[in-house]
Order: C-alpha cells, then sequence, then structure tokens
C-alpha cells in the first residue's frame, strides 16, 4: 500500500458538465492505483447515486452524504445519521413554509411531495428523475442527507435548527446535514484505517461542500471550475474538469513516476 491517499469529489471534478468522466481522469485514476496510491470518492451523493461510477473506475473506499456514511474496502466503517425527531419537526416547519424535501438512505430517496418542479429541475441536473412519494420514509430507514427545495435565500428559514447544517448546491436545492457532519470528518474516519499522516493526503474538489475537506487535508486542489471560496484556500488550483483538470494536477504534485 502507498503512503498517499488521493480523495476524489464527484460532479464538477470527476464527472464534467455534460456527468461524463473525461477520458483523461479514467486513465489518470487507473495509473494511481497501478502505482499503488489508495483512492477513495469523497461526495456528497448518496452511494446508490454513483454505483456504476464506482464499478467503472473500480473504486472501493468512499465518502458519501459529506462525510454522514463511510465505506473503506467495501465495509462500512462510520454512519452518522439525522435525527428522527429534527427531521420530524423539519418536516412540519417545511410543509408551512410550502418547501418540498427528499429524505435520502444509503439505499434509496423518497421525497414528501409528488412531482415538483424544483425536484424535477435540481434532480434532472444529476441525471435522476423524481423520486417516489413517502413522507414516512424517515421513520423507515436511517437518513444520512436531505434535500431542501428552495430558491436562494430561502434556506436562512432553517437556520434555527442548531442541531443541521444547511449547504447549498444547486440553484434550487440546498444539502441537509448533522451540524458535526463534512467531507473532512468522513475523511478523518476513513484515513485511520490507513495509518496515514496527513501531509501525505490529496483531496480533489468544486463546491461549497469540499470547504472543509480542502482546508483538512495534506494538499487540497481545487478545480478550474470551482467556487472563488474554495480556491481562495487550496493548495493548488488545476484546470478546469473539461480541460483535463484531474490529469494536470496530478502531474504537477508529482503523484505519477
Amino acid at each position: 500500500m502507498s503512503d498517499k491517499v488521493i480523495f476524489f469529489d464527484i460532479d464538477g471534478t470527476i464527472l464534467d458538465h455534460n456527468k461524463e468522466i473525461p477520458l483523461s481522469t479514467k486513465l489518470t485514476i487507473q495509473s494511481l492505483k497501478e502505482q499503488g496510491h489508495h483512492v477513495a470518492i469523497a461526495t456528497g451523493r448518496a452511494p446508490f447515486m454513483f454505483e456504476d461510477l464506482r464499478r467503472e473506475l473500480d473504486i472501493r473506499s468512499f465518502v458519501s452524504f459529506n462525510g454522514q456514511y463511510v465505506i473503506f474496502e467495501n465495509e462500512v466503517i462510520y454512519q452518522n445519521p439525522l435525527n428522527k425527531e429534527t427531521l420530524a419537526n423539519l418536516l412540519q416547519f417545511a410543509d408551512q413554509e410550502n418547501h418540498p424535501l427528499v429524505f435520502m438512505s444509503e439505499e434509496n430517496m423518497r421525497s414528501t411531495t409528488g412531482i415538483h418542479p424544483l425536484i424535477e429541475e435540481s434532480m434532472g441536473s444529476l441525471k435522476f428523475t423524481h423520486p417516489d412519494q413517502n413522507r414516512d420514509y424517515y421513520l423507515e430507514k436511517n437518513i444520512y442527507q436531505t434535500l431542501l427545495f428552495c430558491v436562494s435565500g430561502q434556506e436562512e428559514r432553517y437556520k434555527k435548527y442548531e442541531d443541521l447544517k444547511l449547504i447549498r448546491w444547486h440553484d434550487v436545492s440546498t444539502d441537509i446535514l448533522p451540524v458535526n457532519g463534512s467531507k473532512a470528518e468522513g475523511i478523518k474516519q476513513l484515513v485511520k484505517r490507513l495509518n496515514i499522516e496527513k501531509e501525505n493526503i490529496y483531496a480533489f474538489g468544486d463546491g461549497l461542500n469540499d470547504l472543509e475537506m480542502i482546508e483538512f487535508v495534506g494538499t487540497g486542489v481545487a478545480m478550474g471550475n470551482a467556487v472563488e471560496s474554495l480556491k481562495e484556500i487550496a493548495d493548488f488550483i488545476t484546470k478546469p474538469v473539461d480541460q483535463d483538470g484531474i490529469q494536470y494536477a496530478v502531474e504537477k504534485l508529482g503523484l505519477l513516476k
């Protein structure tokens, strides 16, 4: 096993704006693994949302739900679900505000409402269809992340929940996580299994949900298409995802011999 581990975000990092993996990214990740580096995913997505990608890239370790559900070599090693009482209160308040929610478990997701345009728009951007309705899904499963659908600014009304963290990922959707949740926390749980020094931990990202991760690792890489706040704290800014950004950074950082 190499003494380096490299975490990759998915959307805007591994996947380009058409939700496809650039050939240079596929080849670079393959080369990293061939040279003994440990490659993992760190994403806001649920595990069921990137099964095909994991198979295509042959990646067996990942941080999902922005850090709430962690797998190391196909074994679950960390779970941090949302509190069910908090979710019940959240649902009641969201109903009052006329904002739909989507509850997400590691297996599936369910909406609190029937077909809704904001859900269709944001889920469609990920090439997923509108989830089925089941308002009681949070009672039946562990929920690791909830999606709130509202226009920018309206999520401020939900900051009264002190045990929740809100991170906007789309013009009409915001992630809701446990207040102590982040990709950084998920990475901490995974690297415990590797007994690895912080200086040998690398991460690539592009969004607001990558801030803690990029700050935590030894070398944080912001994609050229990343939000400005991420670029400001990154150790290295690479080219955009659709301009061979991952390949460029890996070569410049000397991760391939």
